[in-house]
């Protein structure tokens, strides 16, 4: 059974997002990185990139599979976790904790897009 957080958002994608005031986190679900198996590269995007609702950002890669990842909000890059360069495995020891991006929003309506904790569960269907 993945784990699935309450009070943060998740697109049909398998990203998460966690809003702190205009900004997004984001980051990949447990149910997500335990399909993938062991992640061993994270492509994150630079500062300053502009990403967009709806399209790649980045990859995940692992022994099994490569991954896009998806960009649930549109807007500016604002910090990338660097820490998954030399670690990528610490999104499978902790989704939630080892977030990819950090994101500007440009348009914080998107986030209506988006699934709660109930949506995502049916989504998943575990």
């Amino acid at each position: 059974m993945s784990k699935i957080l309450e009070g943060i958002k998740y697109s049909e994608s398998h990203e998460w997002v966690k809003v702190e005031g205009n900004i997004a986190v984001i980051g990949v679900s447990d149910f997500a990185q335990k399909e993938m198996g062991d992640i061993t590269y994270v492509d994150m995007p630079d500062v300053d990139d502009e990403v967009t609702a709806g399209e790649e950002f980045g990859a995940l890669e692992s022994v099994k599979a490569s991954s896009e990842l998806i960009s649930p909000v549109s807007g500016t890059v604002v910090e990338v976790n660097s820490d998954l360069e030399d670690t990528p495995e610490k999104v499978n020891e902790d989704a939630y904790g080892a977030w990819i991006i950090k994101v500007k929003m440009s348009d914080a309506s998107e986030l209506d897009n988006l699934l709660d904790a109930a949506g995502y569960k049916a989504l998943i269907k575990e």
